[in-house]
């Protein structure tokens, strides 16, 4: 027997068998609030706080940032305890620290709800209600909505569910200003439309995980033919919504700049993947890749952008 299938026996039904006492130290804790992800948070969240009108104190804009990471780290937490039964199977996720037994579920669980709790109730006091309440829906979105309902239901799951990770730079704007005008949405709307094709194209070259975990991602449920031409489609649309920002008076020649060049080779890659040949995975590895540097660099141009505004 297998140690990915001794694991996953381990997490039938969706109860993990714990050991007595955890055996975890600070970086499996660390580890559960998903500190990649929560980069990305911080990163989108803090463009869209600097992009807002109007000026937010700095230590009270410091506390507000660190709340939504918070927040976005309660939510990986929260998730991994959900999912744990899969992730003990899943190649790319075995080694988490509940599937290795080091952490509990039930401490994993109480250790996401606590923090979901307290990164709401910080966000409430350094900023404003509009933006608290706008991070509790994007906890409770990715946690019962993505996790528990979608993710192992429908090839949508990460349509939909990526309305979670696109949030975070509304309520930083909603933290800076109080409000959440068409601006921040946009931003909302390009992570949102990134997300597909960003993770159909890391699906790609791992379906056997998902086909092993039974979760109805894109190429395992409509096979690969389907996955690459949405991925292509998508893409087509992404580098459009990717020059709203310019066009709504949001951003200048720079983002402009940056969101065509980038946009172009969006495309150009996701048409490579379209074109590929069954079990041909290197052009979707290149497109993952491609498609952290697209998001990164419209954001840092936007983010430049602004503090030039504000500061020279």
């Amino acid at each position: 027997m297998s140690e990915s299938t001794m694991k996953s026996e381990n997490f039938n039904a969706g109860k993990g068998v714990a050991p007595a006492h955890s055996l975890a130290g600070p970086e499996d804790y660390f580890s559960l609030l998903k500190p990649r992800v929560m980069s990305l948070v911080i990163f989108t969240a803090f463009v869209g706080m600097a992009a807002a009108p109007g000026a937010l104190n700095p230590v009270l804009a410091a506390v507000s940032l660190f709340a939504i990471a918070v927040g976005a780290g309660a939510s990986g937490a929260l998730n991994m305890w959900w999912d744990a039964d899969i992730d003990a199977v899943m190649t790319r996720t075995a080694g988490r620290p509940i599937p290795m037994g080091r952490v509990p579920r039930a401490e994993a669980a109480a250790f996401g709800g606590f923090l979901s709790a307290l990164s709401v109730a910080l966000l409430a006091l350094a900023s404003n209600y509009l933006a608290a309440g706008l991070l509790a829906f994007t906890i409770f979105f990715y946690v019962v909505i993505y996790s528990m309902w979608l993710k192992r239901s429908t090839p949508q799951n990460i349509v939909i569910g990526g309305a979670a990770g696109a949030l975070p730079p509304v309520v930083g704007w909603a933290a800076a200003s109080g409000a959440a005008p068409l601006e921040p949405w946009v931003l909302f709307a390009i992570i949102f439309l990134w997300t597909p094709p960003h993770f159909w194209a890391l699906a790609l070259y791992k379906s056997g995980d998902y086909e092993r975990a039974g979760v109805p991602m894109m190429p395992v449920a409509q096979g690969e033919t389907s996955t690459r031409r949405q991925i292509f489609i998508y893409a087509i649309v992404l580098a459009a919504a990717g020059l709203a920002p310019f066009f709504i008076g949001m951003a200048g020649y720079l983002y402009l700049a940056v969101s065509g060049v980038l946009g172009a080779g969006f495309v150009w890659l996701s048409w490579r993947v379209f074109r590929s040949a069954p079990g041909d995975y290197g052009s979707a590895k290149k497109l993952f890749g491609f498609s952290i540097l697209y998001l990164f660099a419209l954001f840092a141009a936007l983010l430049v952008e602004s503090l030039a505004a504000t500061y020279l």
